[in-house]
């Protein structure tokens, strides 16, 4: 639901003042959103990201520069790759998708491709609304929608996404269209970045299902993406068509889960900016009044990943460890507490967790009581 327009005003300024002064917003894309998906408790990301912070830059001026992100000469190569995808009115694109998603369907010779051009987010998401239900009351012809921009609300503030196409199929329903640049090799990819890349058609898929939303009848939003990727060690492209439901109901559930923007915003200290001009100190100072839930898994999703874990071993807390760890200690939140309850100097018996270190620790004991003294290899230093 749309927020009031002078409460979203508000929010919005609130936004801008953490931003700093004249520093622009960074877009919520669908890979930062489907990360931010992936961890919903941590209020330091959904502020961050909520406000438009850039948190490359942010983490440079802590100290803490990440190496997170697309390689320069891969996304060169990824644009290059969907241009040739895309030549031609999108011809061989949309031979892809009746070939792997519609085959009953007549081909898609003469396609339309409408002119999504606009001025600003809000002026393109207004103009792919239009030529979707411009579509969808066009049945019979395939329509190729050419990054078109689409708005998705997370947590109370508004995030605008850009797949890089969506097709409308014959019969009205719409697929969204993932170009990657990565290969398929005998028809098949690597798992890992097909998991990455149906997460973030997931979160498109989310945002097509608020505009079917508005349209009588709503039309079908497939939960079949179209993934094209180059064919073996060619720059041929190929495609798959992937399942997102699984992707679409942990995405929608995790969205729910996350603290609305302003709930954050209006817990932290009066003055708080996250603007990467600021001295070291102050800064440091502005991020850790939001409380993060660090986790391994944020090395690979999070340009603040680096300053976090720093922060987290720092407090010995047991998520440097991991969330499976994490969840099997209980009330157990920091190494010393854990090592203190194994070696019988605090925590309640009655605890199984409690009872669980502490055997583990006695059976570790014993093991290495029984074992005969270890002898020195020819060779080798004396030195730990």
């Amino acid at each position: 639901m749309p927020l009031p327009r002078t409460r979203g005003k508000a929010l919005r300024q609130r936004l801008a003042e953490l931003r700093g002064p004249d520093v622009p917003a960074k877009a919520l894309d669908a890979r930062a959103l489907a990360a931010l998906a992936a961890n919903p408790g941590c209020r330091r990301r959904a502020i961050l990201d909520g406000a438009g912070v850039d948190k490359a830059a942010l983490a440079s001026a802590l100290g803490a520069p990440s190496v997170f992100g697309q390689s320069q000469f891969a996304f060169t190569r990824g644009n290059a790759f969907e241009a040739k995808v895309k030549a031609d009115g999108g011809a061989e694109l949309l031979r892809l998708a009746h070939e792997k998603l519609d085959r009953t369907a007549e081909p898609p010779v003469g396609a339309r491709v409408p002119d999504l051009t606009a001025s600003g987010p809000e002026g393109r998401t207004a103009r792919t609304a239009l030529a979707l239900r411009e579509a969808a009351g066009a049945p019979g012809t395939w329509t190729l929608l050419d990054h078109p921009m689409l708005a998705l609300d997370v947590a109370g503030s508004p995030a605008f996404l850009e797949p890089d196409a969506v097709v409308v199929h014959p019969d009205g329903g719409w697929t969204v269209v993932e170009i990657k640049s990565f290969p398929m090799l005998d028809g098949s990819a690597d798992p890992a970045k097909v998991g990455a890349a149906a997460r973030q058609a997931a979160v498109y898929v989310l945002a097509l299902e608020e505009v079917a939303a508005h349209l009588d009848p709503p039309p079908e939003v497939r939960h079949r993406v179209l993934l094209v990727c180059p064919k073996d060690f060619s720059n041929l492209p190929t495609a798959s068509a992937v399942d997102v439901r699984k992707q679409r109901a942990v995405t929608a559930r995790q969205l729910a889960r996350l603290t609305r923007v302003q709930d954050i915003a209006d817990t932290l200290p009066a003055g708080t900016c996250f603007s990467p001009e600021l001295p070291a100190a102050d800064l440091t100072a502005a991020v850790e009044s939001v409380p993060a839930t660090y986790a391994p898994e944020c090395l690979s999703a999070c340009e603040l990943a680096f300053h976090c874990r720093g922060r987290s071993r720092e407090s010995g807390a047991v998520t440097t460890l991991g969330r499976s760890v994490r969840a099997e200690l209980g009330g157990l939140t920091t190494v010393d507490t854990v090592l203190a309850a194994a070696h019988d100097e605090t925590g309640d018996p009655s605890d199984p967790t409690v009872t669980a270190l502490r055997r583990a620790a006695r059976l570790r004991a014993e093991a290495l009581a029984g074992l005969p003294p270890r002898t020195q290899a020819p060779g080798e230093s004396s030195c730990p």
